[in-house]
């Protein structure tokens, strides 16, 4: 049986990264949520907090409103090594 989580059981592989980049930028999870939003994503803080953990899938469209707002490339938000 297909199972849409990754290896360690999370229901996305940019989470992690997201969040370390977010820390490394010195953002909270609300503010992260309004850089998003100028980015022309609406997300909010709960949404974030639950990529970041694992619990929420993210679509390819906050894929790449994560990557500008974080000035990164796709191949960097998914790198999974």
């Amino acid at each position: 049986m297909f199972t849409n989580k990754s290896s360690d059981g999370l229901n996305n592989i940019c989470g992690k990264k997201i969040a370390e980049l977010r820390v490394a930028v010195g953002l909270s999870q609300r503010q992260l949520a309004d850089k998003m939003q100028l980015v022309g994503l609406d997300i909010d803080k709960n949404a974030i907090q639950r990529i970041e953990c694992g619990k929420r899938f993210v679509t390819d469209i906050e894929i790449v409103a994560f990557c500008k707002a974080f000035d990164v490339t796709f191949e960097q938000l998914l790198k999974i090594i």
